[in-house]
């Protein structure tokens, strides 16, 4: 990259795109979690547990079910019962 992104903006880059991707897939509440493990190598749970993790590390207590409910805008069995189709399977 000829001209390189200042850190400060670049971090602001990547939470924009952060917020994005986690709005992308609340809103596409028709892929599945079992999907998005086979094509992607990830899934929704994944992402809430990196951003638990990333919290920890910072020093902020986050539960599993807090964190799932920032990654699909709501709780996580609600959004089960709601949206997964197919053999219920919870990747852990």
């Amino acid at each position: 990259m000829s001209n390189p992104i200042p850190d400060a903006q670049r971090t602001e880059l990547e939470a924009a795109a952060f917020r994005r991707l986690v709005s992308h897939l609340q809103e596409h509440t028709e892929v599945q979690n079992i999907d998005l493990m086979n094509l992607a190598g990830f899934c929704r749970n994944c992402l809430s547990k990196w951003y638990r993790a990333e919290a920890q590390e910072r020093g902020l207590e986050l539960s599993d079910p807090e964190a799932r409910e920032i990654i699909y805008g709501m709780p996580y069995e609600e959004w089960k019962s709601k949206y997964q189709s197919g053999p219920k399977q919870d990747h852990k």
